[in-house]
């Protein structure tokens, strides 16, 4: 054949046969050598797989109290906050910073806490590290002012509040009252009040200027409060009206008694005059009598001895006293009626007493204020006590009470107690019996006897006969606890017999 090959048929077929199998080696290798490349990329890939799992490393993260782990390849801050999924806001502080690559594995993010800051007409969303809310508000150049207020979550704050008391994943409401200028005319006396008052009444309360019904106040107390106003206040005086028998209490803003008087509808007629008189000025408590005159009158006085009270005063501590009213005399007058006629006198008779001046109570405060204190003693112990009580102490035994030794009560107290040592006599008016006592340089003691003797400020040492100390000097007398019911306590006990003070 032209091509060289043979054409003989099986020359031909061993050709073809021949080529077959060359094709088929060929293919084979073919696959085994993209076998062996898929192979070898695989193992590749698993290669690089371990060393990039390898790379995985456990990172704690701190977000304010919340504390947690990640797994991370990421070298450096920020990569490591986007691995955990971690989104800074404004002002958020985070360490180490987001450029550094982690050494420790360990980041903190401190959260900034989110206020909405009303003020000025504005609304101001502010995030802030800061510690305090002054410290924040300057921080969103809000300065506050003197006398300004600020309400966080309707509540009136300081400046100082520490914002940490507040949780940290909470957003803060906070509103900026501007204090508002007022200028007061209070009686001609100029004073500048800054108020957040939403009305002027409420700014007055709230500057505790009291108002009476009879004061007059520019504008209306319900009136809103605005920069620049100013407050007029013409203030009322207290005034007293004694007429026609009845006593009339009210306010004035009249100058003279006689303006007084026809406000509130009280005519003079004939020689009818008051005390003071009609042109004097009304005075702060003024008290006004009107005199109605249809004759003379001649009038004498006496005076009336004032009554002296005892008022209980919890504030003041047992034993201790307080004049609360300074008492004095009152006034006693009686008045000779004389009838003229004609100019002359026709008759002349007693009218009529009355007390012109009422008799001044003296009232005095007496404590009832139970204080109990500790009282160390000699042996290193304590007692409570509740009442001290300066006494004149004495001492007595058994044998020198009074009553002989056959007599069938020798040796027994007033309350059925064995006279002797640790038992003391007293006056019941001051201490009650049975009630535990403690004697400097006597020891502990029973209020267990009386005697004729003791009385008031007195206190009668009991001893054994064989060990008889005698005793003539002022003591410090304690009382120990639990005190008596209520009442059954003596508050006000005599005051006699009276310790002589020496002066030097």
């Amino acid at each position: 054949m032209g091509n060289g090959v043979s054409t003989d048929p099986a020359s031909y077929f061993d050709y073809r046969y021949s080529t077959s199998v060359a094709r088929r080696q060929w293919r084979r290798a073919l696959f085994n050598a993209h076998t062996a490349l898929l192979v070898l990329t695989l193992l590749a890939l698993g290669g690089m797989g371990v060393g990039y799992a390898h790379t995985f490393r456990p990172v704690t993260l701190q977000v304010d109290q919340e504390t947690y782990t990640v797994l991370t390849n990421q070298q450096d801050v920020r990569g490591i906050l986007h691995d955990a999924a971690i989104a800074l806001l404004p002002r958020d502080i985070v360490s180490p910073t987001l450029t550094a690559r982690v050494l420790n594995p360990r980041i903190t993010v401190q959260r900034a806490r989110a206020l909405t800051i009303h003020a000025d007409g504005a609304t101001i969303h502010h995030r802030t590290q800061s510690r305090t809310l002054g410290e924040a508000l300057d921080e969103a150049h809000l300065f506050i002012k003197p006398h300004d207020r600020i309400v966080l979550d309707g509540v009136v704050v300081e400046p100082s509040f520490a914002l940490a008391r507040v949780p940290n994943d909470h957003t803060l409401h906070v509103e900026v009252q501007r204090a508002v200028p007022l200028v007061i005319d209070d009686n001609g006396a100029h004073t500048t009040l800054y108020t957040t008052a939403p009305t002027i009444g409420e700014a007055l309360r709230q500057a505790g200027l009291t108002l009476y019904l009879g004061d007059a106040v520019m504008p209306d107390l319900g009136t809103p409060v605005s920069p620049g106003w100013n407050v007029y206040m013409r203030r009322s005086r207290a005034a007293t009206i004694q007429v026609d028998g009845k006593t009339i209490q009210t306010r004035t803003r009249s100058e003279t008694i006689a303006g007084l008087l026809a406000q509130e509808g009280i005519e003079l007629q004939d020689k009818d005059y008051t005390i003071p008189p009609a042109t004097d000025i009304v005075r702060d408590d003024a008290r006004v009598q009107v005199i109605r005159v249809r004759e003379e009158f001649l009038t004498d006085a006496e005076y009336i001895p004032y009554e002296t009270v005892w008022q209980p005063d919890p504030t003041l501590e047992i034993d201790q006293r307080r004049v609360a009213q300074v008492g004095a005399e009152g006034v006693k007058k009686r008045t000779t009626r004389v009838v003229y006629e004609n100019g002359r006198e026709v008759r002349r008779t007693i009218e009529r007493e009355w007390i012109e001046t009422p008799p001044t109570t003296h009232i005095i405060n007496y404590g009832t204020k139970i204080v109990k204190r500790e009282l160390p003693l000699p042996d290193g112990s304590t007692v409570t006590y509740w009442r001290k009580v300066r006494m004149l102490a004495t001492s007595y035994t058994a044998a020198t009470s009074g009553k002989a030794r056959t007599h069938p009560e020798f040796g027994i107290t007033a309350t059925g107690m064995r006279a002797g040592l640790g038992v003391v006599a007293v006056d019941p008016r001051v201490i009650n019996l049975r009630s535990r006592l403690y004697i400097p340089g006597y020891g502990l003691a029973i209020a267990g006897d009386t005697g004729g003797g003791i009385k008031g400020k007195r206190i009668d040492l009991g001893y054994d006969e064989a060990n008889l100390v005698l005793w003539y000097k002022w003591v410090d007398v304690y009382v120990l606890d639990p005190p008596p019911p209520y009442d059954q306590i003596h508050w006000v006990i005599p005051d006699t017999p009276k310790e002589r003070t020496t002066r030097h």
